[in-house]
């Protein structure tokens, strides 16, 4: 099996499973019973914080554990316009965002909040004079995504933050989901106040997931019941999965150090090859994030490739796994003003540190003759 769909979910690590089983088995406890096996657990969880606190150079006390992407970018986004809404409604995003942002943001416009979306460029990457041009006196939040899932678009986050330190009152938001592990983002004194990141996109657990919230930062929170993760996420903690998600975040973040050059060198060779065929756009902008290459065959239906790729045990995709089956036009290729023949026929392959090279040519070659085969069947 080939598996070039790694942005959608990874493989977990063997190491992380077994994290997971062993934390299931022998911590069993509740970390809130006072019980010592409940204390037990409890010194675990806070342990786990205090690794990911490390990790990632913030205090543990800015950690909170979550289900993933989807929660936490909920939990930030709602969180700040439900607790902050006294002061202002409006919500600076932008146009490409995951479904995930995406939507809490339309739902929050029927409460009254007023969202603008900032416009991005063809390489989807947003103008941060227009994002210092939208800000207004009641702006209360900026949510802005680090790496694009479809195109592997790098927003300026340094950027943004810097502007965002200007506005003590104004919170900024990063959905680090896609480029944790593969693209280096900083937390510390970076204008960021909170920050999503998920297991399963770094070969966790899915139900797994981290969200980053900024000491002093206030948020109305999404549950309500038991009062832990200091109020923010009421529920009994997840434990084997925040020690799971430690052990993922410390992997991935290693490969991230002493293997990305060979991920930029496997995405370059899909980019070069992709570009002799004929009639085949590359989408993805040379300075993109090393694992996302996205491309369009016009004329050709994307999920009838995926579905020839498949009976040769190659796994790519179209566009993000949580809009997939939705319309056929991309709606991020669209926002960056791509024609239509190129955003109804776009398809993603995603890497990971585990892919080879040799892999790599074999997916190319059949894809090569599968394109050919169609465009014979069109002709």
């Amino acid at each position: 099996m080939i598996y070039l769909d790694n942005s959608a979910t990874t493989k977990p690590e063997a190491s992380v499973l077994k994290s997971f089983e062993k934390v299931s088995t022998d911590f069993f406890a509740n970390p809130s019973s006072i019980h010592p096996l409940g204390g037990e657990s409890e010194k675990l969880l806070h342990q786990a914080k205090d690794q990911a606190a490390t990790l990632l150079e913030v205090a543990r006390s800015e950690i909170v554990f979550t289900s993933g992407g989807t929660e936490g970018n909920n939990l930030a986004i709602k969180g700040i316009a439900l607790e902050h809404q006294h002061r202002g409604k409006h919500i600076i995003t932008t146009a490409v965002e995951h479904a995930s942002v995406y939507e809490a943001c339309k739902s929050l416009e029927k409460l009254g909040f007023n969202i603008t979306y900032l416009p991005v460029n063809q390489d989807g990457i947003i103008n941060v004079n227009d994002l210092q041009a939208a800000i207004q006196d009641d702006t209360i939040l900026i949510s802005i995504m680090h790496v694009n899932s479809e195109l592997g678009s790098i927003q300026p986050i340094k950027e943004v933050g810097a502007i965002a330190k200007k506005y003590p009152k104004l919170f900024f938001h990063v959905d680090h989901v896609q480029g944790l592990g593969k693209v280096p983002l900083s937390l510390k004194d970076s204008g960021i106040d909170l920050c999503t990141m998920s297991g399963h996109k770094i070969h966790g657990l899915k139900g797994t997931g981290l969200l980053y919230i900024r000491n002093r930062t206030t948020l109305f929170p999404l549950f309500h019941g038991g009062a832990q993760e200091q109020a923010k996420r009421s529920g009994t903690e997840n434990l084997a999965g925040a020690v799971s998600f430690v052990r993922a975040l410390r992997l991935i973040l290693e490969r991230e150090r002493t293997h990305k050059h060979e991920l930029l060198q496997m995405q370059q060779y899909i980019r070069k090859e992709l570009e002799k065929l004929p009639d085949v756009f590359v989408n993805t902008p040379l300075h993109a994030a090393p694992h996302i290459i996205n491309f369009s065959v016009p004329g050709v239906k994307p999920e009838v490739l995926i579905h020839l790729l498949a009976e040769n045990d190659i796994y790519i995709s179209t566009k993000s796994a949580c809009s997939s089956k939705q319309t056929d036009e991309s709606k991020i290729l669209a926002a960056c003003g791509l024609p239509k023949k190129r955003t109804t026929s776009a398809l993603r392959v995603s890497l990971t540190y585990t892919n080879t090279m040799e892999e790599l040519q074999q997916f190319m070659g059949i894809l090569r003759r599968n394109i050919q085969q169609l465009k014979k069947v069109m002709e």
